[in-house]
């Protein structure tokens, strides 16, 4: 399996991260990158390529354009106005307020399009969430051009941003920006399974509407879990999108039986379906030991996982997403990639 990385993902790195009500170390951040390349390099992965310029046709095409301008220049208009340290949301829209009007101060457009604060942007933000889109994109058209797979390893991580909005350490959603790639190269039927612990309320909300690609979502309950707003059983899509929707919210300490029957579950709704072509949003903070997550996953549970998934036999891209174990975070990826390959 080709894997597509850039150096670039080093671009963003955050100095703090707001969790707990104090100012921490970001649980997304390089580190994470080079445990996945050390174990793929221990498990002789080595065919690493990086990505070919990013293409922004299809990311247009998902992407509100006022948004796109806002990653680009919010660096630039923020330290315009003599903000001494990395952008972080203070002021957000709430109920009753106007999400109609687009503020023009550079602290107002920051809330207006972030979801959580716990994202910052820094000055190499914008060209480290191009670089992981570009990845994405580069094991996109492998796979069209006839490879069964390949693994994009994305960073920053996508599944939690929206057309207009960031956060969750996400800026551009690159499993989405493939999907709609493998729809504009043929594929009328494409599937988005997304196994990490946090419900990938980005790409739900980009094909909520529409009847050519199924999501699908294992991850922990919305009442207890991030996003919190968005996740539930009962979204099953809307309008053409509906029952193309499909999510898995499960509680607190679920284990490797009860989680991989949803699998199992949503695998066979995306068989039935007729899926032509699979993104596959990799996440492995469903593991025991992630310190953001609450599932109860062993490492060997991965490498089973991804031989369930494997076993449907689609073309698939692989994009990476969250874990935050992360001495365990090249354990768990790789053994994904393993079981996928030995199915």
């Amino acid at each position: 399996m080709r894997v597509v990385y850039s150096e670039d993902h080093r671009l963003h790195f955050p100095q703090a991260e707001l969790s707990g009500g104090q100012f921490v170390t970001p649980f997304e951040r390089p580190s994470r990158v080079e445990y996945v390349l050390n174990r793929l390099k221990e498990r002789q992965l080595t065919d690493i390529i990086a990505p070919d310029a990013v293409d922004m046709e299809p990311v247009r095409a998902l992407l509100d354009p006022g948004y796109l301008s806002f990653l680009e220049t919010a660096w630039d208009e923020w330290k315009k106005e003599g903000m001494a340290g990395e952008i972080i949301a203070a002021n957000v829209p709430a109920r009753g307020m106007h999400l109609d009007r687009i503020p023009t101060n550079i602290d107002g457009k920051v809330g207006y399009y972030c979801h959580a604060s716990e994202t910052a942007i820094t000055r190499g933000t914008w060209a480290a969430a191009l670089s992981s889109v570009a990845s994405a994109q580069t094991a996109q058209r492998l796979v069209a051009a006839g490879a069964d797979s390949a693994f994009a390893l994305c960073r920053p991580p996508g599944h939690h941003a929206t057309a207009d909005q960031y956060g969750g350490y996400c800026f551009i959603n690159n499993a989405a920006v493939a999907a709609q790639m493998f729809r504009t190269s043929g594929a009328d039927r494409v599937a988005i399974l997304d196994i990490d612990f946090h419900h990938g309320n980005g790409t739900q909300s980009l094909f909520y509407d529409r009847s050519d690609v199924m999501f699908a979502s294992l991850h922990g309950a919305p009442q207890e879990a991030y996003p919190y707003y968005l996740g539930y059983a009962d979204e099953t899509g809307r309008g053409a999108g509906e029952g193309t929707n499909l999510n898995y919210p499960m509680p607190f300490g679920t284990d490797y039986a009860t989680w991989s029957a949803a699998l199992d579950d949503a695998i066979a709704r995306i068989r039935a379906w007729g899926a032509e072509a699979l993104v596959l949003s990799l996440g492995v903070d469903a593991y025991k030991d992630d310190p953001i997550s609450f599932f109860r996953l062993d490492s060997d549970d991965f490498t089973d996982a991804g031989r369930r998934i494997g076993a449907m036999k689609l073309p698939t891209v692989i994009c990476m997403e969250g874990g935050y174990a992360i001495e365990a975070v090249g354990i768990n990826t790789v053994n994904v990639l393993e079981g996928f390959k030995g199915a």
